[in-house]
């Protein structure tokens, strides 16, 4: 099993370490975003360089999320750039049309086709290291294996932040207070409904997975930490499809005793279980599941806790976290089919399963990525609210919608007592239809006018959780791939980008940009667990 951090050199258009490269553009990360930036910069005339920190692109479509979270979302306001993804998706799979469901390895070489086709050259196996400026423009950034790249204008797609950061671009990590921007759903969140399982240990300690106790937090607080991460495992039941679910480095049982009370706890009230229960599984294409955290289950794929260093570490200490996670996940697998305080028919129905043989090949069939589903905000020239994504949706400077339901997952667990626990974090709202504001794409022109940041963009704790979809990333790349080239061929800065030639443009290439006369703009047909 290969560690995300540790790759080997590939790429689509070979560069030698330790080069110097100049390019019209360059873009940070290969995730669903850099693609989208990328492609549409390139097509606009650019000279561009997409740099990929691992050995694969496509983020999460390509380790595990094989959907475009369009259940969630109103169909409509998916247009360019992922629209086109999406339809190239449908011609795989001989559909008429978008398809919003599919493979990482087929979602893979449609990026990689496209990526060729534009003329992009992909550099793979470095990250970000060092950024050189003068005065508020960035010169030149240097890679962690020595290159040095330079260019007039930059993008950041990236999850983390960490060109924008680098840049000295100020940011934000984890969650505003309700009082900083006004927001209903901010901060601290307690679940209304407390959880019923052993919380400490013989010596009253509380037990791994407990974050600490209720008391120490105030409903409507700031914290500093975002939403959980998980792996999306793509798993099969069919022997013939599998290759086994490999052992933890680092083991414990002890990990999970809050979830062996609670098994105990089930068996004692004579309640019966099952592994959905606890883990949740989307059927896929040719016998392909996709695993995923379970937000109603008592304890699951989500490492609770595990979370909080992340978007602020060094490459070295993200290392470690990302194995931590690691050791989690196949941990609890482990537990589950093994563990005597797991219930035989759980283990019957873990033990069945094995990890799909055809997916993630040169990784151990594991994903290439974590599921960073949040980390550093940009506090750029206008910072995006939950008022902006539910009241205030109609935007001047818009340059694409989205329309996803307010969706943040648990951050931690918190203890009541010995016996009780409580979900923290967690936020479910009705989605709408909403124009994302180009200042929300732009630092401060004091900070930087020569940088985009698409993936980590100017937004709220609460309104991220609208952002965070990789359809609507690749909105959001789509419009700064073509902006950054109108400020290229201006030579202006990023902010001073005209806006009405930018949304012609947009319209021109299918982006949706505005309301369409008699669309929903509420996502009020859709089906989902009752608003947190």
């Amino acid at each position: 099993m290969k560690s995300l951090f540790l790759t080997l050199l590939l790429c689509s258009a070979h560069v030698s370490a330790a080069d110097s490269i100049t390019s019209d553009i360059v873009v940070y990360s290969g995730v669903p975003c850099g693609i989208a930036a990328s492609i549409m910069a390139a097509r606009e005339g650019a000279k561009v360089v997409l740099i990929e920190p691992t050995k694969h692109v496509g983020g999460l479509s390509t380790s595990g999320i094989n959907t475009a979270e369009s259940e969630h979302m109103l169909k409509w306001t998916i247009g360019g750039f992922a629209d086109e993804f999406y339809r190239r998706l449908g011609a795989v799979y001989q559909i008429d049309g978008p398809e919003y469901f599919f493979e990482s390895s087929v979602a893979e070489k449609i990026y990689l086709d496209m990526l060729r086709e534009a003329g992009v050259q992909v550099r793979f196996s470095a990250s970000v290291d060092a950024v050189a400026k003068d005065g508020a423009r960035i010169t030149s950034i240097t890679l962690t294996d020595g290159t040095q790249l330079k260019a007039k204008v930059f993008i950041d797609a990236g999850y983390e932040g960490d060109l924008m950061a680098r840049a000295g671009v100020k940011y934000a990590v984890g969650r505003e207070s309700k009082a900083e921007f006004g927001e209903e759903a901010a901060g601290v969140r307690f679940d209304k409904t407390p959880r019923q399982a052993r919380t400490v240990d013989e010596a009253g300690k509380l037990l791994p997975g407990i974050s600490a106790w209720a008391k120490d937090l105030h409903e409507g607080d700031a914290h500093r930490a975002p939403m959980n991460y998980n792996f999306r495992l793509t798993v099969a039941k069919d022997p013939k499809l599998q290759v086994p679910i490999p052992a933890p480095r680092h083991y414990g049982a002890k990990r999970y005793a809050l979830l062996a009370g609670w098994f105990r706890d089930q068996a004692q009230q004579k309640k019966p279980v099952k592994l959905a229960d606890i883990l949740d599984l989307y059927k896929r294409r040719n016998g392909k599941f996709e695993l995923n955290n379970k937000q109603s289950a008592i304890y699951s794929l989500g490492h609770f806790g595990g979370q909080f260093d992340w978007p602020d570490a060094s490459y070295a200490q993200r290392a470690l976290i990302y194995q931590d996670h690691m050791d989690y996940t196949l941990g609890l697998l482990h537990f589950l089919a093994s563990d005597e305080a797991v219930p035989a028919n759980v283990r019957d129905e873990m033990k069945a399963l094995g990890l799909h043989k055809e997916e993630f090949a040169d990784n151990g069939n594991l994903p290439y990525q974590l599921y960073v589903r949040e980390a550093r905000r940009m506090r750029g020239e206008y910072v995006v609210t939950q008022q902006d994504v539910q009241d205030d949706r109609r935007k001047p400077d818009s340059i694409g919608m989205s329309s996803h339901f307010i969706d943040c997952h648990h951050v931690q667990r918190m203890a009541l007592n010995e016996n009780e626990f409580v979900n923290e974090g967690r936020i479910w709202r009705m989605g709408h239809a909403y124009q994302i504001p180009y200042r929300a794409l732009t630092p401060k022109a004091a900070e930087c006018t020569n940088l985009l940041v698409p993936g980590a963009a100017s937004y709220s704790h609460v309104a991220f959780c609208t952002l965070r979809l990789e359809s609507v990333w690749m909105i959001t790349g789509h419009a700064a791939g073509v902006a950054a080239v109108m400020a290229l061929k201006a030579d202006a800065e990023v902010q001073k980008v005209p806006l009405a030639p930018l949304q012609d443009k947009l319209r021109s290439q299918k982006q949706v940009v505005d309301f369409v006369p008699g669309m929903p703009e509420k996502c009020e047909h859709l089906n989902g667990p009752p608003e947190f």
